[in-house]
């Protein structure tokens, strides 16, 4: 099957890279290079644990990027105490940027993308715990930087200088689940991009495949500090907790890699 799906797939985006320059179909939308691929595939958007296109997940950039690239979703447990919104962000929160123009005064922010090597500039960081097989965040309010003095005020007065009670975290299979569901078989396309008359367009140009990742080099890629946690919530509103990567770690990820 996955092999089945691995050659219509090839031939679907052949069809696209032959197709030359093709318009945004989602302008304004930072993600409108993986949107705009898959209307032309006819796949819904899809931010579910099953992949895109039959077996295979598909991933999309700008050619010109160096942003990170989105793996999969996951909220932290313990998924009872509701971390993300009834913890984070009341209580280690900070006030949005866009508050009292397109947000109330009172709305708040938690955005962080932070890893295993070092502190966030707010004192949050990711831990690789082998031995109770889990990735969990911490907070060490000692190494929130100066210039958010006013903010660290705040949490000192409010929730206290300890480490987050409980610890988010995520078991080793929790993430193994993610990589065999969604994450098998990944299909990387990379778009050229420019304007034309002011609006973008996209030319669908490198295809990649990427064949079983393992949670052993997911694990290792974490602790290199080239996978993140990436928080993104504000009152009212969780964008969803992310895994992501560099892009440059997609092949260490996974077992086989296949250029197309």
């Amino acid at each position: 099957m996955r092999d089945t799906d691995l050659d219509v797939l090839k031939l679907r985006l052949e069809e696209i890279k032959a197709m030359g320059w093709i318009k945004n179909r989602r302008p304004g939308n930072v993600g409108g290079v993986g949107n705009t691929l898959e209307d032309l595939l006819d796949v819904d958007e899809n931010n579910m644990q099953l992949p895109d296109f039959g077996e295979w997940e598909l991933k999309s950039q700008r050619a010109d990027t160096g942003s990170l690239l989105t793996l999969f979703h996951c909220e932290p447990k313990p998924r009872n105490a509701r971390i993300v919104p009834k913890i984070l962000l009341p209580k280690y929160g900070w006030r949005h940027q866009e508050a009292g123009t397109a947000y109330p005064e009172s709305e708040r922010s938690f955005r962080q993308t932070i890893n295993a090597v070092s502190y966030s500039d707010r004192g949050f960081k990711v831990n690789v715990d082998r031995k109770n097989e889990r990735v969990f965040i911490s907070f060490d309010f000692s190494k929130i930087d100066d210039r958010h003095a006013e903010w660290r005020d705040s949490v000192k007065n409010g929730v206290g200088t300890q480490d987050i009670a409980p610890n988010p975290f995520w078991t080793f299979q929790d993430i193994s689940g993610k990589l065999n569901k969604k994450l098998k078989n990944l299909m990387y396309v990379k778009a050229a991009s420019k304007k034309i008359d002011g609006e973008e367009y996209f030319k669908y140009e490198e295809i990649e495949a990427y064949i079983d990742p393992t949670l052993e080099q997911f694990l290792v890629l974490m602790e290199r500090g080239m996978i993140y946690v990436d928080f993104d919530a504000r009152t009212g509103h969780n964008h969803g907790t992310k895994f992501r990567i560099r892009p440059a770690g997609k092949s260490e990820l996974y077992q086989t890699h296949i250029k197309v």
